[in-house]
């Protein structure tokens, strides 16, 4: 088997005297699959049983031993957690981290039809608390006031104007992360969006995920990698990443077809509009290997293409108005030689 090796992203320089780095780790070794399970209940023991809750099972039990104690009891009180709060919503699918008060990740699904409708306005939208999230662990609209940050939408609200219920549903602090305001989240981002959206000129069909990082950099004292960020609220609760991540999934539209997968990684800071965004693009796994997320692992091999090497990656920068006007755009230029564009 060979070596697992310690891949270091570094990321682009996002201002002057600035440079965002990550490290994640990378393998090309093969994976042992993980041992099934050797128990299929908890055995007898003088002590109460656990409530029925989804745990894992025991490993390798000695079918022989009793064990005199009954650790998984302390379910009779509560499941500790962690707990990701699983929420659908007409224009998004997202998992909430309680812990960060962020989402881990939010998914949308957009089509020329979905982007071409227009049936709503979002001067009729509202940030608003999500009161599906226990109140202890909710973002709140008073942690972002004189924050400093934007309340950067995961889903853009443009997205969602097929419907007003769907673009409202885009407000929620479930679909926001503090971002930077100026140079990123009203610039360099919403130009990334806009990317995405045009795609779908090419792709019938357009799946996005996108969240949150919070990645180490280098201390330049000891030259130890250290995970830091700012937390805002008060009190302080509400995590600012310190990068975010899209995965897209292009697809072709044919049963079994091919899909188109690109994924980027961004600093949560500001980004010259003349940075080629594909100098943001990183393999999928390393967007894993940092999230603890996955992405793609029911997809086979012989049915991925790389996005990049599909359309040219790269933004078409507009101001806020003109991108209002026109959400589609112009397509993303096709490369030669990637076959003709999926009708």
């Amino acid at each position: 088997m060979s070596k697992t090796t310690l891949a270091i992203i570094a990321g682009v320089s996002a201002a002057a005297g600035s440079a965002a780095t990550a490290a994640i780790f990378a393998s090309r070794s093969q994976r042992k699959d993980s041992l099934p399970p050797t128990a299929t209940s908890t055995p007898t023991s003088n002590f109460p049983p656990a409530p029925l809750t989804p745990v894992p099972q025991l490993q390798a039990l000695r079918k022989d031993l009793i064990p005199p104690v009954n650790p998984t009891g302390i379910f009779q009180y509560g499941f500790p957690g962690p707990v990701n709060d699983l929420h659908p919503t007409l224009s998004t699918t997202s998992s909430f981290d309680r812990r960060t008060r962020n989402p881990a990740w939010v998914a949308e699904h957009i089509t020329a039809a979905s982007i071409n409708a227009n049936n709503a306005d979002r001067r009729h939208s509202y940030f608003v608390e999500d009161e599906t999230i226990p109140e202890k662990f909710r973002a709140r609209l008073h942690d972002y006031f004189r924050s400093g940050y934007d309340r950067g939408h995961q889903v853009p609200a443009a997205d969602a104007k097929w419907s007003q219920d769907a673009l409202d549903q885009t407000f929620l602090l479930t679909n926001m992360c503090p971002q930077v305001g100026e140079g990123f989240n009203r610039d360099y981002w919403a130009h990334f969006e806009d990317f995405c959206r045009r795609l779908t000129n090419h792709y019938p069909s357009v799946r996005i995920v996108t969240g949150p990082l919070y990645l180490p950099k280098r201390d330049h004292e000891d030259g130890k990698w250290r995970v830091s960020y700012e937390v805002i609220g008060d009190p302080p609760n509400v995590s600012v990443p310190t990068h975010f991540y899209k995965v897209i999934f292009a697809e072709d539209g044919k049963t079994g077809g091919d899909v188109s997968l690109g994924a980027f990684v961004l600093p949560n800071a500001r980004i010259d509009n003349e940075k080629p965004l594909q100098g943001f693009e990183v393999p999928i796994e390393a967007i894993e290997r940092a999230s603890g997320l996955e992405f793609a692992g029911k997809l086979p091999a012989q049915r991925r293409k790389r996005l990049c090497e599909q359309v040219t990656c790269s933004l078409l920068v507009k101001d806020y108005a003109d991108r209002q006007k026109n959400l589609m755009g112009s397509p993303p230029p096709k490369k030669l030689g990637a076959g003709p564009t999926p009708k």
